[in-house]
C-alpha cells in the first residue's frame, strides 16, 4: 500500500466516524490498551477550562523547560498545521512522524471507530510514549470526564475558568459544565482551579476524591498595577511562598498565575530570576497575540486574537481597555453558528470604532449579513465583506498611523489573519511585542 501523506491521514480521518464528536472513553481506551500506552510520563498536567487553556499550557511548559526537562504538549485545535497540535522538546512534530503514529493507532484500531480527534489523541499519546519524556502537558479539547485526554491519569489536574461554551455537550449551566471539566480530577492529586467562585458540582468532586485543592483568591492569587503584578501561593508542603514585581504580559497574568501554582506544587528549584525570564519570554500565537504590521508605508498595530464566547470577549475588552492607543480602533470579526453572538459583541461595542464582518471559511459560520445586522442594530458602524481576508485588508486601508486593527471571534478567523500575513510580499510583520 502507498504510504499516506499527513494531508492525506487528516482527510481519511475525517471520515472515520459517523460523527465529528461522539463523547465517551470507552472505545479509545481498548484501542489505548491495545497500543500497550499506560504511563507517559513521571508527570502529567491536564488542563481544561472554558478560557485560558491554551495560554496556560504554554506556561507550565515553558517553565518546565527551563528547567532542562523534556516536555510533551498536546492541544487543540491548530491554526495552520496540524502539527502545531504535538509539540516535543518546544518543536512541533514533523509530518513524517504524524504519520508513523496514525498508522500505528489504525493498525491498532482495527474494527473499532474513532472520531478525528481521538485518533489524533492517541496519535499524540504514540509519540509521547517514544519520547523519553519528563513531563507531558495536556490541553483537554472538550469539557474533561468524557474527552480522550481523559485516558491518561493526571498528576496534577487545572481547571483555568468555567463558563457557559459547547452548551449542546456540556450544557446550559455553570454547574454542568463545572460537572464536566472535575472530571479530570483523581483521587489523591492536587486539584487547581482559576475561578474564584467554582459552582458546587466541582467541589463535591474535590471532596469525594480527597483532592489537595488549590483555589484562586484563597490559596493563591496575584495582584496586578500599571508597572508590574505580584504572585503569592504554596508550595507542596502548604508553606507560603511569593514572587513581586513581575513583568506585565500581553497574555492573561491570571494564566500565569494559576502557571506558576502548578509549577510550585512539583518540587522544582524556585528560581525567581528564571520565572520571571520564562514568562515574559511565552507566547502563544492568536491569544492577545500583538504584532506590528508595517503596511503600504503605514505603521499600524495588529492584534489576533481566537477569543470566542461571551468569557472571552469581557476579557479581551477589560485588557482593551487598559491600552490605549493613539488612534482608532477597527475591528475584523467573524463567528460560528453556535456561538453566543449577542454576548461575544457586547463587550467590545464601546472599544471598537468601526467593524468590518465576513462568514468564515466553514459550513459551521455565520453569514456576514446576520453579524452585519446585529452590529447596526447595536449602532456599531459596520461593512460585510465576502471574507476575512477582504475584510482584513480594507480595515487595513481604512486605518491611518497609529491606529489598531484587531481580529477576532474564532480560530478560523485568527488562521485567516495568519495565512494573508504569511502572504504579505513586503516582509514588513514583526513578532508581536509587549504593550
Amino acid at each position: 500500500m502507498t504510504e499516506r501523506s499527513l494531508a492525506e491521514w487528516l482527510s481519511y480521518l475525517e471520515q472515520l466516524h459517523p460523527s465529528a464528536i461522539d463523547m465517551g472513553l470507552e472505545r479509545s481506551r481498548v484501542v489505548l490498551q491495545r497500543l500497550g500506552l499506560s504511563t507517559l510520563a513521571p508527570r502529567v498536567i491536564t488542563v481544561t477550562g472554558t478560557n485560558g487553556k491554551g495560554s496556560t499550557c504554554a506556561f507550565v511548559a515553558a517553565l518546565l523547560q527551563a528547567q532542562g526537562l523534556k516536555v510533551g504538549v498536546y492541544s487543540s485545535p491548530h491554526l495552520l498545521r496540524y502539527n502545531e497540535r504535538v509539540q516535543i522538546a518546544g518543536a512541533e512534530v514533523s509530518d513524517a512522524l504524524l504519520c508513523e503514529a496514525f498508522a500505528a493507532v489504525e493498525a491498532a484500531r482495527a474494527e473499532v471507530s474513532l472520531t478525528y480527534f481521538e485518533m489524533g489523541t492517541l496519535a499524540a499519546f504514540w509519540l509521547f510514549n517514544r519520547a523519553g519524556l519528563d513531563a507531558l502537558v495536556l490541553e483537554v479539547g472538550l469539557g474533561g470526564r468524557l474527552d480522550a485526554v481523559n485516558l491518561l491519569d493526571a498528576d496534577i489536574a487545572v481547571v483555568t475558568s468555567i463558563g457557559i461554551d459547547h452548551s449542546d455537550w456540556l450544557g446550559d449551566s455553570r454547574e454542568s459544565v463545572a460537572f464536566e471539566k472535575a472530571g479530570i480530577f483523581r483521587a489523591g492529586k492536587p486539584a487547581l482551579c482559576g475561578d474564584r467562585e467554582p459552582p458546587q458540582p466541582l467541589l463535591d468532586q474535590v471532596a469525594l476524591l480527597d483532592s489537595p485543592f488549590f483555589l484562586r483568591g484563597r490559596d493563591y492569587d496575584l495582584s496586578c498595577n500599571a508597572q508590574d503584578w505580584s504572585w503569592y501561593g504554596l508550595d507542596h508542603q502548604g508553606e507560603a511562598l511569593s514572587l513581586r514585581h513581575l513583568p506585565v504580559l500581553d497574555l492573561p497574568m491570571e494564566n500565569a498565575a494559576l502557571a506558576l501554582q502548578v509549577y510550585a506544587l512539583m518540587q522544582l528549584p524556585w528560581q525567581p530570576e528564571v520565572i520571571r525570564q520564562t514568562l515574559q519570554q511565552t507566547r502563544v500565537v492568536g491569544r492577545l497575540d500583538r504584532r506590528l504590521l508595517n503596511w503600504q508605508g503605514k505603521s499600524l498595530t495588529l492584534l489576533l486574537d481566537v477569543g470566542h464566547n461571551p468569557h472571552a470577549a469581557g476579557y479581551l475588552a477589560q485588557r482593551l481597555a487598559t491600552r490605549s492607543v493613539p488612534g482608532k480602533r477597527l475591528a475584523v470579526f467573524g463567528l460560528l453558528a453556535d456561538k453566543d453572538l449577542p454576548g461575544v459583541v457586547a463587550p467590545l461595542l464601546s472599544e471598537v470604532d468601526s467593524w468590518a464582518v465576513a462568514a468564515l471559511p466553514v459550513s459551521r459560520t455565520r453569514a456576514a449579513a446576520e453579524l452585519h445586522a446585529h452590529l447596526h442594530s447595536s449602532g456599531a458602524r459596520v461593512t460585510a465583506y465576502a471574507s476575512v481576508q477582504a475584510a482584513l485588508e480594507a480595515q487595513c486601508e481604512q486605518a491611518a498611523d497609529g491606529d489598531e486593527v484587531l481580529l477576532f471571534g474564532s480560530f478560523y478567523c485568527v488562521a485567516e489573519a495568519l495565512d494573508w500575513l504569511g502572504r504579505q510580499a513586503n516582509g514588513g510583520v514583526q513578532d508581536g511585542f509587549a504593550g
